[in-house]
């Protein structure tokens, strides 16, 4: 039986609140649970002592019997530091794809050229009336 120490959604909608439960894999997310663990509240502060509730111990028996934590959870075990932090699979999940960067360079370019432009045509009329004179 593979067991997980995940997030169920509670709360009525658009005012989630979760509990955090030590379940099996296969039930559902809302579903049957074998133990509630601790409690997560997004929608307090962040430096809200409330906003997550957690049995450290009882987590930490879980893992010793081979249950695995969600990447939710692991985070919040983290910032209490009863796991040591781990890295994240996808660090270049914000940049652009290869082709968004060829058209950001090519209108970089064309925006280069019209200025570079822009500055010889107003050049061009002042060393016309040097000349002149």
């Amino acid at each position: 039986m593979a067991i997980k120490v995940r997030l169920a959604r509670g709360g009525s909608k658009k005012r989630p609140f979760y509990r955090i439960v030590v379940a099996d894999s296969r039930m559902p997310r809302d579903g049957r649970y074998i133990e509630k663990v601790g409690t997560y509240n997004p929608l307090l502060p962040k430096d809200s002592e409330d906003r997550v509730k957690m049995d450290v111990e009882r987590i930490q028996y879980w893992l010793t019997q081979g249950a695995q934590l969600t990447d939710r959870v692991s985070r919040f075990l983290e910032a209490a530091g009863v796991v040591e932090k781990k890295e994240r699979a996808n660090m270049k999940k914000a940049e652009p794809g290869k082709k968004a960067q060829d058209r950001a360079e090519a209108r970089a370019e064309k925006a280069k050229a019209a200025e570079e432009a822009a500055k010889e045509a107003a050049a061009a009329p002042a060393e016309e009336e040097a000349a002149e004179s």
